[in-house]
């Protein structure tokens, strides 16, 4: 029997333009292929790990326009549990303009509408019952996450924190997380220290331990993850592959982990399972699309 998860946070529509250069400011540059894509931090974790095998209970607000209309239709066919899912009069569902270069790097804008309008009030006791694990990010309200943290924590909920995108934390929020997955971006901005060597990365975890954290894994793209707690300080490799199109990859990777979590795997297997799943994403373009299925990472392995 399947763990059943739960994924609070954004859902978003991505629209996609490819370009072989970022225009500078104030330039225009002809772009390539325009593609529409769901998206949203939360949607696209809840997504990768109900395509790796978690059963997943999915929270959100959405507006009641065609872009909520088309996010819902897709978290259905997705299979998600989505029976809290929230819609809206009063917002736009949430949308973000993305440009992806040649080399696969990307330029995001994120007009968060409903997303930042997930309070506290919207989420009841139900949503967290059956549940032993809680994946959140950082594109809804601070004090909604604050609220989550705090609530997981008078119930012995493990929660993992994917900060995302990067805010200054309050260090009683940090203390309530199990888990977080900061990039090196995020991880420079929460502990002012950059990961850039084995040296740098002992200390910016050591600064989350000491915040109350018992497991760090700094993601470090194409290098892979840095695990660090009490039984694991290790550089875990990424599988080196062409990168298409980066835009979910951590996303990915945080569906990943969470479903490894819960099904039981060890800290260093389920940072491979992660890394094996972020590594195929990257491959592909869009968000919510670019998240491989069980059987994939199962026939890569073979």
């Amino acid at each position: 029997m399947k763990n059943k998860v739960l994924v609070i946070g954004s859902s978003n529509t991505d629209m996609v333009v490819q370009t072989a250069e970022f225009p500078k400011p104030g330039e225009t540059v002809l772009g390539g292929t325009f593609l529409m894509n769901a998206g949203g931090k939360g949607a696209n974790q809840a997504v990768a790990a109900a395509r790796l095998g978690a059963d997943v209970r999915f929270v959100a607000k959405i507006g009641k326009d065609i872009f909520g209309h088309e996010a819902k239709k897709g978290f259905v066919k997705e299979g998600l549990d989505i029976d809290y899912l929230l819609e809206t009069t009063e917002y736009a569902s949430g949308i973000a303009q993305i440009t992806v270069n040649a080399n696969g790097e990307n330029e995001i804008v994120v007009a968060s509408g409903a997303n930042m309008n997930l309070l506290p009030a919207d989420l009841p006791d139900q949503i967290f019952e059956g549940v032993d694990f809680v994946l959140i990010q950082l594109e809804i309200p601070l004090e909604t996450t604050a609220w989550i943290v705090e609530k997981c924590r008078k119930l012995n909920i493990k929660v993992v924190l994917n900060p995302a995108p990067a805010v200054s934390l309050d260090e009683t929020l940090l203390a309530g997380v199990f888990l977080i997955t900061p990039n090196e971006t995020e991880t420079q901005m929460l502990t002012g220290i950059y990961p850039g060597n084995a040296e740098s990365m002992q200390k910016a975890a050591g600064y989350f331990h000491r915040a109350g954290i018992e497991h760090v894994i700094i993601t470090l793209g194409s290098a892979g993850v840095y695990l660090s707690n009490k039984h694991f300080t290790e550089i875990i490799p990424a599988q080196q592959v062409k990168a298409l199109d980066t835009t979910a990859a951590g996303d990915v990777f945080n569906g990943a982990i969470l479903t490894a979590l819960a099904s039981g795997e060890g800290w260093p297997e389920a940072c491979r399972f992660a890394c094996r799943a972020a590594a195929i994403s990257v491959t592909r373009a869009g968000a919510q699309n670019s998240a491989p299925y069980r059987q994939e990472l199962i026939e890569k392995s073979a």
